[in-house]
């Protein structure tokens, strides 16, 4: 089969999907299989989400139509709702809290929500806008660009900005 970054990245929102499951399966005395699920939705989420910014959007946008450019700012949109205000709100939150729960809960609802207007709408767009071949060489590109000090940087900056608007939560709610 060849390869496809729309089947990549569908894939990695039906892993983003489980994690979210199973966050919401835990009990606020799960403190330990939290903070494990958060690292591990986060290790997901910030790589994916970066690279959509960075190189799928752009490319996205160069080609769309307007129909095309209001989905695009739709989901820029979504992107920084998600890292400059929900994902902050979770990581302030105490693990063993009813809070938790309930701002992890908005998290994997807005992840899910964003999720799924990409695979029916966005996705659907760029099936007419890529050729297989091209969709193929942006699977490759995306797989280097994770292996890649680029990615190391971008990912890492991003954890940071939301580790800092977390504790500036903690210190003014």
């Amino acid at each position: 089969m060849q390869r496809d970054i729309l089947v990549t990245l569908q894939s990695e929102h039906d892993t983003l999907r489980n994690l979210f499951s199973q966050m919401e399966d835990t009990t606020d005395r799960a403190k330990k299989k939290r903070e494990q699920l958060l690292k591990d939705i986060e290790a997901a989420l910030i790589p994916h989400a970066k690279w959509e910014e960075l190189h799928f959007y752009p490319a996205f946008k160069e080609r769309a139509d307007r129909d095309g450019l209001k989905t695009h700012a739709e989901a820029v949109i979504e992107h920084q709702a998600v890292e400059l205000t929900v994902l902050p709100e979770v990581k302030a939150s105490d693990l063993e809290s009813p809070r938790f729960a309930g701002a992890a809960k908005v998290l994997g609802e807005m992840v899910d929500h964003h999720a799924t207007e990409e695979e029916t709408t966005m996705f659907k767009m760029a099936r007419k806008l890529f050729t297989p071949k091209e969709r193929a060489e942006l699977d490759v590109q995306y797989e280097q660009w994770k292996a890649s000090a680029a990615s190391t940087a971008v990912t890492t900056h991003a954890e940071i900005k939301t580790g800092l608007k977390a504790a500036i939560k903690k210190i003014i709610p």
